[in-house]
């Protein structure tokens, strides 16, 4: 029997050693789900490379909740800018190993947009 599972759309977004792919698919049953991929590239002393790489799985009935809890986010950060107390701008940052990643900058030209110019009602849910 063959395997009707596909891949449906992909998106890649560089920024930096990082590359984040955000991949639409679909179950034998045609259902849809989206795996997003962040992949860091680690460049070794002898000149070769691998990446590290972690995956989370976001199901077709937790769509509107990964979204609602993202625009949360997005509206906290905002509200934490305002007040003056955190970078507006790239700094150098230290290399981390362990704990939750570093939220980006406000300023992400290596993406092309501001982390502020996320507008989650412009989207269609073909989008996600």
């Amino acid at each position: 029997m063959s395997d009707e599972r596909e891949d449906v759309y992909s998106k890649p977004v560089r920024a930096g050693k990082r590359t984040y792919f955000f991949d639409v698919k679909s179950t034998r049953g045609r259902d849809l789900y989206l795996t997003i991929t962040e992949s860091k590239k680690h460049t070794h002393e002898d000149g070769s490379a691998s990446y590290e790489k972690h995956k989370i799985f976001l199901y077709k009935e937790d769509f509107e909740k990964f979204i609602d809890g993202l625009r949360d986010v997005y509206a906290e950060i905002d509200r934490l800018k305002a007040t003056g107390g955190y970078m507006q701008h790239d700094a150098p940052k230290p290399e981390r190993h362990e704990g939750p990643p570093e939220l980006p900058p406000s300023d992400t030209s290596e993406v092309g947009s501001k982390f502020t110019d996320v507008n989650f009602e412009d989207l269609d849910r073909k989008d996600i």
